[in-house]
Formats: structure tokens, C-alpha cells, sequence
């Protein structure tokens, strides 16, 4: 085998793996909007974590909001699909009755902060982290993402496990109701 012939290999099969990446991209299914109402609210467990600033934040310290209670990590393909639209619900809410709290999973600072400079759009929203994993635990959180809608009495009133396009008007439909009671 010649090094041209080699080098043509090569770049056929390098063509060939990111047209199949750049298909794949492509076909993955939308993200859904539906969250499941709990058949009766349930008081959410209070927390103590840090942010990448080392700032202490409670679940306490969000109360007379709803919240959106989001458990996420940066390996996870449906939390990184559905991060944009976090942001965008962020955004599109007033923050004196609502907030977005991303907790996140065993992952330091540093490798999320490197993430999510990768983002079209860097999150202004809280990120917090579980690094034992021991508020996820308490949540009951059996796969990622979870997502926890919380009313401003703190109690979770929705979940949603997988991925979900937040700002979907169905999901802001809900928030706002809540926001309303």
C-alpha cells in the first residue's frame, strides 16, 4: 500500500465518520415539552451548595419563587440539548418571581465552566453542585436530567425526567400559573 493510497484511506474515512456524526446531530428526536403533575404536591428537601464562585446557595433562599430545579452533568447528551432552553425561560421570566437553579452532578467548576464556554450562550442562571451526589439522593434523581418544578411555598408540584424544551409555551403556561397562585 502506497502513502497515497494510505492518506486517501484516511481522509475517506475521516469524511465518512463526520458525515455519519453530522447525521446523527440531525435525526435525534425533538426534545419534549410535557411535565408530570405529582398527584399531590410534596415539600422539596432543603440544600446547601456552592456555586462556581464558591457563593452558599439554599433552596431556602428562593422561597416566594418558583423554581426550576434542574439536575443535569456535562457527559449527558439530553442535559446539553436542553440547556439553551433553560436559559432562554431564564431570560424570559422575571427573575423577583422566578428562578432557574442547575444543580450539577459530581463534575468540578472547572470542567462545567470550560463547558459551558462551548455554549452559544453562556447560562446566567444559578449552577450549582452536588459533588457527593447527596442532594440528588434526596431528590430521588434516577437518571439525568431530572427536572423539579417547585412553587413558591416550596413545594415540587412537576417532574420531568429527560431532556425537555423549557421555554416550550406549555411549560411557561405552567410556570406562569404557578407563579400566579
Amino acid at each position: 500500500m502506497t502513502i497515497k493510497s494510505i492518506r486517501n484511506c484516511i481522509v475517506f474515512c475521516l469524511l465518512f465518520a463526520f458525515s455519519i456524526s453530522a447525521s446523527a446531530e440531525r435525526e435525534q428526536p425533538k426534545l419534549s415539552h410535557h411535565l408530570s403533575k405529582l398527584p399531590y404536591p410534596v415539600a422539596a428537601p432543603d440544600f446547601k451548595l456552592r456555586d462556581m464562585d464558591e457563593e452558599t446557595h439554599r433552596l431556602d433562599d428562593y422561597k416566594g419563587k418558583v423554581i426550576m430545579l434542574n439536575f443535569w452533568a456535562t457527559w449527558c447528551p439530553p442535559c446539553r440539548r436542553e440547556m439553551p432552553s433553560m436559559e432562554r425561560l431564564h431570560k424570559m421570566l422575571d427573575s423577583d418571581t422566578f428562578a432557574v437553579v442547575a444543580i450539577n452532578q459530581m463534575e468540578t467548576p472547572d470542567h462545567v465552566f470550560a463547558y459551558t464556554g462551548q455554549l452559544e450562550v453562556d447560562p446566567t442562571f444559578t449552577i450549582l453542585f452536588d459533588t457527593d451526589s447527596n442532594v440528588s439522593q434526596r431528590y430521588r434523581v434516577n437518571g439525568l436530567p431530572t427536572s423539579y418544578i417547585i412553587d413558591k411555598r416550596g413545594y415540587i408540584r412537576y417532574r420531568a425526567v429527560g431532556g425537555r424544551e423549557f421555554d416550550h409555551p406549555a411549560v411557561v403556561k405552567i410556570i406562569k400559573q404557578l407563579i400566579d397562585e
